[in-house]
């Protein structure tokens, strides 16, 4: 399975990693499980409908990340990916904190989605 990340990806994580010091580590890890089982197994994940994009949209809306103590895995992360079952790929989106923004950025997606 290859990963790709878009630059706001790159951005998200940046930003977000000055915050949370074991994030990069953390989403490593996810990158594990997400090889074995790329697509939606709600209530972990499940797909952002309502884009009007052919490609597979998958929220993560549980991410364990270890600098957010006695939080498990209901820490409030959510990365957006598209999962290409027919190239093995999974490209990442965006990042973020539920506490800084309530949805995804819904423009981004389709905006990448139609340069990709």
């Amino acid at each position: 399975m290859e990963f790709k990340e878009s630059d706001g990806y790159k951005k998200d994580l940046k930003k977000l990693a000055k915050r949370f010091k074991t994030l990069p580590e953390d989403l490593k890890t996810l990158q594990k499980v997400l090889e074995v089982m790329p697509d939606e197994r709600p209530p972990i994940s499940a797909r952002v409908s309502g884009l009007g994009v052919s490609e597979t949209i998958i929220k993560v809306k549980r991410i364990a990340c270890r600098a957010m103590k006695n939080k498990g895995s209901n820490t409030g992360l959510r990365l957006i990916y598209c999962y290409k079952k027919e190239g093995e790929e999974i490209d990442l989106i965006e990042l973020y904190f539920k506490g800084d923004k309530e949805n995804e950025e819904r423009t981004r997606i389709i905006e990448w989605c139609n340069t990709e």
